[in-house]
């Protein structure tokens, strides 16, 4: 567990077309894309786009291939309901540490939507947003969007609630007796009536799989987090499930509430409103205590940008800190390229790539003086980083040959001995050895068939040599790793900076227009004087 505790945010909901909602429109908010509802006629346009990391659709194995298209697949669902008051899909909003890089996110969020999901029969539309405030504060969440009904093994789709008749304490089904006549009822259609219940065809509705849900989002979070080194402790369980002690608010009681209801105010009604205060101006106090913190941070930054500009001489103008100085004049930080950016989705730390400190430091350290020479440098690194990469694969794939060799030779060898005692024994003694070992020796003949497919080119069983190398590549991939994490840091700093380069002179342009546009309008309206 890490020495820091966050809530899990992590929420589920259910798309009703009861309340206007529509499967489609959720899909064409969380993909940032245009797409037609065939049910309504309407084209849904999602008001933002910049946000967007990634989407995806996940199925599972007797979807219709044609499901990988967004469209087809939510007006597929939309059509399957007939229902004013039908549930459509169902909705998980959840929070991911801001520390991750993308590439991390999509590869854990992935495998969290096969298992808990996609394994059990839904077919699954996720993405992941990052969004920042006004404040600065970053926002890593996923989106995900489930279907509801279960799919038939031909890719149809099948009922959510399935008939059960009662049965009776011999196992036999129990008439629908009619009172006035005393005989078993029967339809329209003359079918005998059987007493009977519903019950839901799949277990995704239990509430107890939202926990199991929000719990296994929480544990894994928490194992990638100790794996990065992270120290930070998500908590998917609530204050009241942790024993942490709130005020809670008391029961209000049926008379209070209907005087409540009507505007007019009760000493139990005032208690709960007194209640619901003090926790807000607990959770204000927090809030402000978080702003105090980050203001005294900004000042002291301010401080010693201050002095630093004092005491450092400029002989020489630099183009590129001084875009950089404009852009921290004008906003205090580096916009970052969520959605073009190539190399910042291999970067965990993002918030230190908005540094214009940060950012600063790398330009002189690399000693790169205009846009021209930071181009220069930006192709170097995608063709170091591209070695880096094909050297990386290369020896990965040794690696991982040589694991599953050892893997499997470390099931083989126990029975291998047992197979060459079988094999030095004879008559009676050989038969009791047999008998008592008869599962082992008959793995035997299909783990040396797999044993040699591994092995190349007569390649001989040699464990201990297969340790060393193990070793030795592990420790080179360790090391071309965190060259790799190095280059792609540098590119992504480049990234960054060119990113801004690109809005600054927008921004610029656009300004330059609206000031041209107004001093235009003054002046017709001074001639017109």
């Amino acid at each position: 567990m890490g020495n820091v505790t966050k809530q899990a945010s992590t929420r589920f909901s259910i798309v009703k077309r009861s309340k206007g909602q529509s499967a489609v429109e959720k899909a064409s908010y969380i993909s940032r894309s245009v797409l037609v509802s065939e049910f309504d006629g309407q084209t849904y346009r999602p008001k933002y786009h910049e946000d967007l990391v990634h989407s995806e659709i996940t199925l599972p194995p007797n979807a219709p291939k044609e499901y990988a298209d967004r469209a087809t697949l939510w007006n597929a669902v939309e059509l399957s309901e007939k229902g004013q008051k039908s549930q459509l899909a169902r909705m998980l909003k959840a929070s991911l540490p801001n520390e991750w890089s993308y590439e991390l996110a999509e590869e854990v969020v992935r495998d969290y939507v096969q298992r808990n999901f996609v394994d059990k029969g839904m077919c699954a539309d996720w993405a992941i947003h990052d969004s920042e405030n006004d404040k600065g504060q970053r926002n890593l969440h996923i989106h995900v969007l489930l279907t509801m009904r279960p799919l038939t093994e031909n890719g149809e789709w099948g009922a959510k609630q399935k008939k059960i008749y009662d049965l009776d304490e011999n196992g036999e089904k129990i008439p629908v007796i009619d009172k006035k006549t005393g005989q078993q009822k029967v339809d329209k259609r003359n079918r005998k009536q059987w007493k009977c219940h519903t019950a839901d065809s799949t277990d995704w509705n239990s509430k107890e799989n939202a926990k199991m849900w929000r719990k296994d989002l929480a544990d894994t979070i928490n194992a990638t987090n100790e794996q990065l080194g992270i120290a930070v402790h998500w908590e998917h369980r609530s204050f009241k499930e942790q024993g942490i002690d709130r005020e809670p608010t008391i029961h209000i009681g049926a008379v209070a509430n209907a005087l409540e209801r009507k505007g007019i105010q009760t000493e139990r009604g005032n208690i709960n409103r007194e209640i619901i205060k003090n926790n807000l101006l607990l959770e204000q106090a927090k809030e402000m205590l978080m702003l105090a913190k980050q203001e005294l941070h900004s000042a002291q930054y301010a401080t010693y940008k201050s002095t630093q500009i004092k005491n450092t001489a400029v002989s020489v103008k630099n183009e590129v800190m001084e875009m950089i100085a404009k852009v921290r004049e004008r906003k205090g930080r580096l916009d970052l390229p969520i959605v073009s950016g190539k190399h910042l989705r291999r970067i965990s730390d993002r918030t230190a790539l908005q540094s214009a400190d940060n950012a600063e430091k790398f330009i002189t350290t690399r000693k790169i003086d205009s846009f021209e020479s930071l181009a220069n440098f930006t192709a170097d690194k995608e063709q170091k980083y591209s070695q880096l990469e094909t050297v990386h694969l290369s020896k990965g794939q040794k690696l991982n040959r040589l694991k599953e060799l050892s893997k499997m030779y470390a099931l083989f060898a126990p029975i291998q001995a047992t197979y060459k005692e079988s094999q030095s024994l004879k008559g009676l003694a050989k038969m009791r050895y047999d008998k008592e070992h008869k599962d082992s020796l008959s793995k035997y003949p299909e783990l040396k068939e797999h044993m040699q497919s591994l092995l190349q080119n007569s390649e001989k069983i040699m464990p201990k040599q297969w340790k060393a190398e193990i070793q030795s590549l592990q420790s080179k991939c360790n090391s071309i790793g965190k060259e790799q994490t190095k280059t792609a840091t540098e590119l992504a700093y480049a990234e960054v900076i060119g990113y801004n380069k690109k809005n600054l002179e927008r921004e610029l342009q656009n300004e330059s227009r609206q000031h041209n546009r107004q001093q235009s309008k003054t002046k017709q309206r001074e001639e017109e004087i």
